[in-house]
């Protein structure tokens, strides 16, 4: 059974900045975003992403799509208190950028670089090892072959549904293999629609494994309005976890972010300047206590006054402020939080 979530537009009542602000101070906010051949329009494509960066304030993003290392790192340099990853020689690299102050990373590798592996991974997975609020996390960056016909054809190995197929597998085996108990994310460009028939679905077999849950499926099933590819529209970034996850799961937020509405021309603007996919992001709770806005272990009335303040908009939004899980923290947070509290 799938887990429900509260994908909603909670983050855009964050408006003080020209791009939402996503990140929290209690919960690990990361994204996976296919920057189409960055930087797409030079200078003026850096400029966009380092200012996205900065006011979106979230601890790690997977790229896919990257055409030039040395621009690459121009705007890590730019940025303050991030840093960036990108040592992939494979076309169209991957890499990562992570916020210094609330992520320590233990090591950054590839896996499957062997030829055997180059059909089903066009791009070697890049795994990333890190510690979050003392807890370990494994981020594993994809770019999936792209393309086909929409049919799957487990006979023909040429066959591009089948090499997303494979990769999809081979990344289960690596986990259970190497990862088991672990707290593992699998995210990127997958290329391909965890929603559709079970007959010609390449992600089929992990969808019916109970270790593992896509968190982005309500989109995937969902609107096109909210889907991570609008020119061919469809939702081809996803992100996948594992089941050491699951209990953070009902506090937590997935979300396509519409990156495109915070500028002036558009899509068309972002199109053009940015990347034709919009970035799928997850804010993964840790160790919430509904109510305790505060984080002192109690629920009183201190947490009802810093749930007011977040709700007229003085202080920013924390998980725990949402009291009834609805995925909207508003006045009906408040009332019930006094109830509990007088009773």
């Amino acid at each position: 059974m799938k887990t429900i979530f509260a994908y909603s537009t909670l983050f855009t009542i964050l408006l003080s900045q020209n791009f939402p602000v996503l990140g929290t101070n209690d919960s690990f906010d990361f994204m996976t975003w296919n920057i189409e051949w960055f930087p797409k329009n030079g200078q003026t494509t850096i400029n966009y992403v380092a200012e996205i960066i900065e006011d979106i304030d979230i601890d790690v993003i997977a790229m896919q799509e990257l055409d030039d290392r040395d621009l690459f790192d121009q705007m890590i340099s730019s940025l303050d208190g991030y840093a960036g990853y990108y040592d992939s020689s494979w076309f169209a690299g991957l890499a990562f950028i992570y916020n210094t102050e609330t992520v320590q990373v233990n090591d950054i590798y590839e896996i499957y670089t062997t030829s055997p592996y180059w059909n089903a991974f066009p791009r070697s997975p890049m795994v990333m090892d890190l510690n979050f609020n003392g807890v370990n996390y494994f981020l594993i960056n994809n770019h999936f072959k792209c393309c086909g016909d929409g049919n799957l054809d487990l006979t023909d190995d040429s066959d591009e549904e089948k090499r997303r197929y494979d990769a999809i597998n081979l990344l289960r085996e690596y986990i259970d293999e190497n990862l088991s108990n672990q707290n593992v994310i699998v995210l990127g460009d997958l290329n391909d629609d965890i929603a559709e028939s079970q007959i010609n679905n390449v992600f089929q077999l992990i969808i019916n494994d109970p270790n593992y849950e896509f968190v982005d499926y309500q989109i995937a099933s969902g609107s096109s309005s909210d889907w991570s590819f609008p020119n061919w529209p469809s939702h081809l970034d996803h992100i996948l976890v594992t089941d050491e996850l699951f209990d953070e799961l009902m506090y937590s937020q997935v979300e396509t972010i519409k990156l495109d509405q915070y500028i002036d021309g558009g899509w068309n603007e972002y199109d053009y300047n940015i990347s034709d996919h919009r970035p799928v992001f997850m804010q993964l709770a840790q160790n919430v206590i509904l109510g305790d806005v505060s984080g002192d272990g109690a629920i009183n009335i201190l947490d009802v006054v810093m749930i007011v303040q977040i709700v007229i908009g003085n202080d920013e939004i924390v998980q725990s402020a949402d009291f009834n899980s609805d995925g909207y923290i508003n006045i009906l947070d408040v009332v019930q939080l006094i109830q509990i509290i007088i009773s």
